[in-house]
């Protein structure tokens, strides 16, 4: 006689079919949840009546199913089971809604909630996805400098502890770059931990860079997924030392080329616009074919009017890119004939001629006791009254400090003459006898009666004498 089966043994055939049986309507669910944080996954079943238990599970890969938590209607008991990766990260409550503390990337699985009834057993699947945002990108290993017209390592775009695996792209002045052969160049590697399951993503970015990349500032970015979708992080800018060929040559002189006088220094300077500039050069001097090898900086010491000229610099390696510029060494001759202290006789023509050599047009002043002059003297018959120190002097106005004097200090010597004129007073009482003489040497004057030969006292108020 067939017996009929109870209800243990019911429930588990139940259990043994439970995989296959889902509540209708019931399709996917899935929760989302950071790395670290708690999962929260609901039953999403009805609770019936008649429930006897509650149970949750995950599935293996190959399907086969692991129970992990266990809660009994009846006795209002909560069991966990034996799982060490689940060993007190799980909680169970009365509504049957299973909480997993500390996310892992491992707690990516298919779950599924369990109610059991005497008479059938109520499926709901979940699907977890946990999310780890990744570490800031940082671009590491950059190269010192970038070179135009070659194609180098700018540097990685490197970011950590992903999940799941993002994208790194790569930007110049906030424009993406896109690969193109021979000038971006990108390489994208990502490494799991196997022990974390975290993703690190490295790109590396070959560039070749022009004169437009100075100062331009270059990031990356990585694109990866959280919780509530899409997200990106962006890195700190770098930015990158040029490198570019001297294109063109440059020389300065100083002290300002209009003025170098004789006597001065003049120091060359040869610059050239690449970057890094050039560090030496050759210089050229006037009628001196060959260059002289020096640093960016040639020095001539007290030039005379003979380094007046072109002077040249060049590249050294490159001779054809030149430069020049015409130097000007001005200087300044006077010569006064005559000069010094020079003693003359009345009446005597004296020729006096200053005569100036200068680079330029110089002005020329003649002074007499310090008074300036309006013309140049000339003397055809001397004059006591042309007597005194006279000086020439010139200048070129556009040269500092180029200014030349020469003195003349003339004496005119001559016999005394003798002039006589008298005064009377309106009373009548008396005279005035007035002598004026001139002479150099100054001399001496002395007053007689006619006929007596006596000499008159000067002191005399009748008397006056004029010199």
């Amino acid at each position: 006689m067939e017996s009929k089966a109870g209800p243990s043994c019911r429930l588990v055939f139940c259990l043994l079919i439970s995989a296959a049986v889902l509540r209708p309507g019931l399709g996917w669910y899935t929760v989302n949840s950071a790395y670290g944080d708690t999962i929260i996954m609901p039953c999403r079943l009805d609770v019936p009546q008649n429930l006897m238990f509650g149970k949750w599970k995950y599935e293996k890969p190959d399907g086969s199913p692991v129970f992990i938590a266990f809660r009994s209607s009846t006795k209002k008991s909560v069991q966990y089971d034996d799982v060490p990766e689940y060993k007190d990260r799980l909680s169970l409550s009365e509504n049957y809604t299973l909480s997993i503390s500390n996310a892992r990337i491992s707690d990516e699985k298919r779950f599924v909630c369990m109610l059991v009834t005497e008479d059938n057993v109520f499926e709901a699947p979940t699907i977890v996805k946990v999310f780890k945002q990744p570490s800031k990108p940082e671009i590491v290993s950059k190269a010192p400098f970038l070179e135009t017209e070659q194609l180098k390592k700018l540097g990685d775009c490197i970011s950590k502890d992903s999940y799941p695996d993002g994208n790194i792209t790569w930007y110049r002045n906030g424009k993406v770059l896109q690969p193109l052969e021979g000038v971006v160049v990108l390489i994208f590697k990502k490494q799991m931990d196997p022990v974390t399951q975290l993703y690190t993503m490295t790109s590396s970015l070959e560039y070749k860079a022009t004169k437009t990349d100075i100062q331009m500032p270059f990031t990356c970015s990585v694109m990866y997924y959280g919780p509530s979708g899409q997200k990106t992080l962006q890195s700190e800018q770098a930015i990158f030392d040029i490198y570019y060929p001297t294109e063109q040559v440059t020389i300065q002189v100083l002290p300002s080329k209009n003025a170098i006088k004789e006597g001065d220094n003049i120091t060359l300077t040869c610059l050239g616009n690449g970057n890094p500039p050039p560090e030496e050069f050759l210089f050229y001097l006037p009628g001196q074919p060959e260059g002289i090898r020096s640093s960016n900086t040639y020095t001539l010491t007290d030039v005379r009017r003979n380094a007046t000229g072109d002077y040249k610099c060049s590249l050294i390696d490159k001779k054809s890119m030149i430069a020049s510029t015409a130097i000007t060494v001005h200087y300044l001759d006077l010569s006064l004939n005559p000069s010094g202290e020079v003693t003359k006789q009345i009446g005597d023509a004296l020729p006096v001629s200053c005569t100036i050599s200068a680079s330029r047009n110089a002005t020329v002043v003649w002074m007499k006791d310090n008074i300036r002059l309006r013309s140049s003297p000339s003397f055809s018959s001397l004059h006591y009254q042309d007597a005194g120190n006279y000086v020439c002097e010139t200048a070129l106005q556009e040269v500092e400090g180029l200014r030349k004097r020469e003195s003349l200090t003339l004496i005119v010597e001559g016999k005394p003459q003798i002039k006589m004129t008298k005064k009377t007073d309106p009373s009548g009482l008396s005279k005035t006898i007035i002598c004026h003489v001139e002479g150099f040497p100054k001399p001496a004057i002395q007053w007689t009666i006619t006929g007596s030969g006596s000499v008159i006292n000067q002191e005399r108020t009748w008397l006056k004498e004029k010199f």
